[in-house]
């Protein structure tokens, strides 16, 4: 019962269970049952991680949901290291945040050293170049069908750009995103080897 714990010279007959040494709900009305609408919302916001929680999961957790292997699609790839449930924030790509105009700069020195560039708009200023300071997340492929999304999500009013499972993903799947480029004509299209039912043929 509440004001329990003040009983100090008090001898327990019965053994303190382990439950009643949480904190007790509080019912305004001074019933439980009257109140099954807030009883609900109470439980359902303890098994529901708001996503700032998850992003600093993510942080310490994310190789634990990855690996890095040959791709089936085209060069290297990242599969999932575990079953990832739908709606799993899987990993961060991360890079150096530069402006627009330091992004074309770079493309150009880039593709002048013959390297593979590994960029992502954050917005219509910003970019993330992953080319030399990158993480793993710059290895998942394009696909038609893709098993992820790529969003922007806000963390202490910073841009992140978090790649979240859209399905069940079981363990050993290849993980993907739609790369979503610009259509470009004929001269400058770029293949798409996904092999995706739904296969555009092109990324671009």
């Amino acid at each position: 019962m509440p004001g329990v714990e003040s009983c100090q010279n008090y001898l327990f007959r019965y053994g303190r269970h382990p439950l009643m040494e949480l904190p007790l709900m509080i019912n305004p009305t001074g019933c439980a049952r009257s109140e099954p609408k807030i009883l609900t919302h109470y439980k359902r916001k303890q098994f529901v991680h708001s996503k700032s929680s998850q992003y600093r999961r993510l942080r310490t957790e994310w190789k634990n949901n990855v690996y890095l292997a040959r791709s089936r699609i085209q060069g290297l790839g990242l599969y999932a290291a575990k079953d990832l449930e739908k709606h799993t924030m899987v990993i961060e790509y991360i890079g150096t945040i530069i402006r627009n105009e330091v992004a074309n700069r770079r493309e150009k020195i880039y593709e002048e050293q013959n390297r593979g560039i590994y960029m992502f708009r954050i917005n219509n200023e910003h970019v993330i170049d992953a080319t030399l300071t990158g993480g793993p997340a710059r290895y998942i492929n394009h696909s038609c069908a893709p098993n992820c999304v790529a969003e922007v999500v806000t963390f202490d009013k910073e841009d992140k750009i978090i790649i979240i499972s859209s399905r069940r993903i079981p363990k050993g799947e290849e993980l993907t995103y739609d790369y979503q480029f610009d259509f470009e004509d004929d001269q400058h299209k770029i293949p798409c080897h996904c092999g995706a039912w739904n296969c555009r043929k092109w990324m671009n």
